[in-house]
């Protein structure tokens, strides 16, 4: 049996500004180094990304069931679908 270990490191340069920041989180103890800083914002950020996804989808349901209550979508009771597929 073999066992393999990848390893994959990342430099990136910030660029001052954002390497204040993280500095400041790691004084305040948010943080313990930088790496445990990017991975927390890799992390608030998919959260972030997933909410905006949820509000999105959240918006089109409510502009469809405004166009539902104005008349603008045709919709079908249950009665009328299993009558029209035979079910």
């Amino acid at each position: 049996m073999h066992i393999i270990f990848v390893v994959v490191i990342l430099n990136a340069n910030l660029g001052a500004p954002y390497e204040a920041i993280m500095e400041k989180a790691i004084e305040k103890g948010y943080a313990g180094n930088q790496t445990e800083v990017i991975r927390q914002a890799l992390l608030a950020y998919e959260r972030m990304i997933e909410e905006e996804e949820v509000r999105l989808v959240n918006k089109g349901i409510e502009i469809e069931m405004q166009e539902i209550k104005e008349g603008k979508i045709k919709t079908e009771n249950w009665s009328e679908i299993k009558k029209k597929y035979n079910l």
